[in-house]
């Protein structure tokens, strides 16, 4: 292969702090402004290296088209009922966003309610977060721009979809919970700040805030009904109980499964809602998680993992909350984690448990915890469900490695609970039957068991030939479960390849206890796992090393760039998607302080101690092998992971690496614009980036189109 010529970027050796006695130079923290010229500089010459590359794959249209012809296949969600009428998004197929439908009855025609497409030309306006008053008269709906994670909230008469004049502004991590006087929402915001607000910028994000904002009013005009000043890093959600009575205020200081909890009676207001409200403590430190599921006047009945890492179901009584008459109703299941529990038509429990990262679905009794019978579902993901306490009945949506969708529709008057296929969702011109998943168990460095799903050609000979991609994450007690992806039918059918994921630890797929064992001291056993994984698949003759494609996003381009820093020599190409790239910093930009509770931080002399040895940005060294062609990705307006961990990740590495005589991979950087952390991005974008990506596989693993099998 070609030896590169990487861009000289600017080295500042004399940029250094001191941690716990330890100096660790930072050259690179010029690249740490989104707005400086020399920073744009830098990113125009990256685009400059890696977009003729790019380019240059002789497949590229052939990706560009297969990806985009198996993309095209209508998506529904499940339908959610809203008075008299059923609401569901549809995306015909390659629709940059997918749009929201309106339809009086599940047999009468539709019409648009809501159409995001309209309100941007490149599609780059997405829907976040929506709510329904309890008239179901009026629709709360946040945008957000270009994939940042400030919104603007925004109103709708329904079912007719009339607009309201209401529009609130630099709004961020919102709640959306309408009073049941349907009068307003409680939301949150930040703090106005100097500068802009746009998702470019990269100051920490303090002094969360909630308020309460009556239709018909200025934004200027809105309560402020919560804060904790004394608590910068808090983050305040809020919920409206079933009834209406209660608020429900669930603090959060980090991504750490735990918050305290408080409620307000709103009905005990002399005045209304006209200022901070006075709270009830239940739980007043960060001992547990608290979710609200459902109330019965003052028993309220939550989703906790208080001495229950699988999680399980207590009532809490708000009349008397004292911690000692908490009741167990759904005690914890040994050998599933509870995801997450919903009540429908008055008192039935609708649980959904992850079983070997497969779901499964429970119906209970609100009161008495029995379970009553399992609804059918195959083997795979929950992806989708609607239902509430008033209604009669409930859709769920199932997914797999090789199902786009099945929505199912339950009767839950009926004891049977027969579930009966509303929808099924079908890919045009894939033949799945030529394919099947199978989930493995190996052994990680320290004998932990470690599940993997293997998707494969039924027809698959074992030689040690085949392009594998691997791909994980492994953090903030996410479960990474059985998903659909048409790309990825791209590479098992026309690129020979095979798709992996190991269930590394520091997700959320065995419980508390498999997150805790993946963070903090623990963070090095989710690299072991994902380097064993490779192992694994090596020794079982799936592939080589030089046919291993890692790829992971956020944490999970942590995850990458750790693992080819340790071990370059046991993969061949290696894409990380907007990652967390350095550990000395992070803390310091956006909503990066939430990330501490699984990382720890480096002000801490122990917990940096921890991270200098992984830091992606930190450990890059030269070594008897190259390390793997390397792709980092990230987009202009990403104020979750920002831009600047791949910056600075990408001059090191061509730093270090790029004038080595042994390194011939190449090392590129795909800056996007008017793209973020990944939630909303059009459909445009994402075909684009795909193409990119595989295109960047194929010219560094050296792969072969087959039309066919």
């Amino acid at each position: 292969m070609v030896k590169f010529h990487y861009p000289n970027a600017r080295r500042d050796e004399s940029v250094s702090e001191d941690f716990h006695g330890t100096k660790v130079v930072d050259a690179y923290r010029w690249l740490e402004d989104p707005d400086a010229e020399e920073t744009k500089e830098f990113v125009d010459k990256q685009n400059e290296l890696s977009r003729p590359f790019l380019d240059a794959c002789p497949i590229k249209e052939k990706l560009k088209n297969r990806i985009t012809e198996l993309w095209d296949y209508p998506k529904y969600s499940c339908p959610g009922r809203h008075g008299d009428y059923f609401y569901y998004y549809y995306n015909t197929g390659l629709q940059n966003q997918s749009v929201l439908y309106v339809q009086k009855g599940l047999d009468a025609k539709p019409s648009v309610f809501l159409d995001p497409n309209e309100l941007s030309p490149d599609g780059t306006i997405s829907i976040c977060g929506t709510a329904f008053s309890e008239n179901e008269e009026m629709f709360a709906y946040s945008l957000s721009s270009s994939g940042s994670d400030w919104v603007e909230i925004k109103f709708k008469k329904s079912p007719s979809g009339d607009d309201l004049p209401d529009k609130l502004e630099k709004v961020k991590f919102t709640s959306i919970a309408w009073t049941h006087d349907h009068k307003g929402i409680f939301y949150n915001r930040y703090p106005e700040e100097e500068g802009k607000q746009d998702g470019t910028e990269t100051t920490s994000n303090l002094h969360h805030k909630l308020y309460y904002h009556r239709i018909g009013t200025a934004q200027t005009d809105d309560v402020l009904v919560a804060e904790f000043t004394d608590n910068p890093k808090w983050m305040i959600g809020a919920e409206v109980s079933d009834c209406g009575r209660y608020l429900i205020l669930s603090i959060r200081e980090s991504c750490k499964p735990v918050n305290q909890l408080f409620y307000v009676d709103l009905e005990s207001l002399p005045k209304g809602i006209n200022g901070l409200l006075s709270y009830v403590t239940v739980v007043d430190n960060f001992d547990a998680e608290y979710e609200y599921i459902a109330n019965n006047g003052t028993v309220f009945t939550f989703k906790t993992n208080l001495d229950a890492p699988l999680y399980k179901l207590i009532t809490i009584d708000f009349a008397d909350p004292d911690k000692s008459k908490w009741k167990t109703v759904v005690p914890e299941d040994k050998t599933s984690v509870l995801e997450w529990a919903a009540v429908v038509n008055d008192n039935k429990l609708i649980l959904c448990y992850l079983k070997d990262v497969k779901n499964e679905l429970f119906v209970h009794d609100l009161v008495t915890g029995e379970r009553k019978s399992q609804l059918r579902l195959d083997v795979g993901s929950v992806v989708g469900y609607s239902g509430k306490r008033k209604h009669k009945e409930i859709f769920y949506k199932f997914m797999s490695f090789l199902t786009p969708g099945i929505i199912y529709r339950c009767d839950m008057t009926s004891d049977t609970y027969e579930s009966k296929v509303f929808r099924e969702i079908h890919v045009k011109d894939f033949d799945i039957g030529q394919f099947e998943t199978k989930q493995v168990f190996y052994t990680s460095k320290d004998d932990t068991k470690v599940p993997m799903f293997i998707v494969q050609r039924k027809d698959l000979q074992l030689n040690g030939s085949h392009p594998v991609m691997l791909y994980g994450y492994g953090g903030f007690n996410i479960s990474l479960t059985p998903s659909f992806s048409p790309s990825r039918l791209v590479f098992l059918q026309h690129l020979g390849g095979v798709y992996a994921l190991p269930n590394i630890r520091g997700g959320g797929e065995y419980g508390e206890t498999w997150h805790k064992g993946g963070c903090l001291a623990n963070k090095q056993n989710c690299f072991d796992d994902f380097q064993r994984a490779a192992e694994y698949l090596i020794e079982n003759k799936y592939t080589s090393p030089s046919k291993i494609i890692i790829n992971g996003g956020s944490n999970g381009g942590l995850l990458v760039g750790a693992c080819i820093n340790q071990r370059p020599d046991l993969f061949g190409c290696a894409i990380a998607q907007v990652g967390v790239l350095d550990m000395m910093r992070f803390h310091k930009f956006t909503i990066g302080h939430a990330w501490t509770s699984d990382y720890g931080c480096s002000d801490k002399p122990e917990e940096f101690q921890w991270q200098i040895k992984y830091s992606p940005l930190h450990n890059v060294k030269e070594k008897d092998s190259q390390y793997p062609a390397v792709l980092l990705l990230t987009g202009d307006h990403d104020d979750r992971v920002v831009p600047l961990h791949s910056l600075k990740f990408m001059a090191e590495l061509q730093h270090v690496l790029g004038k080595s005589k042994t390194q011939t991979n190449p090392l590129m950087l795909r800056v996007d614009t008017k793209a973020g952390h990944g939630a909303g991005k059009p459909t445009a974008k994402i075909i684009e980036e795909l193409t990119d990506i595989y295109s960047f596989i194929y010219q560094t693993v050296g792969l072969e189109w087959k039309d066919k099998l």
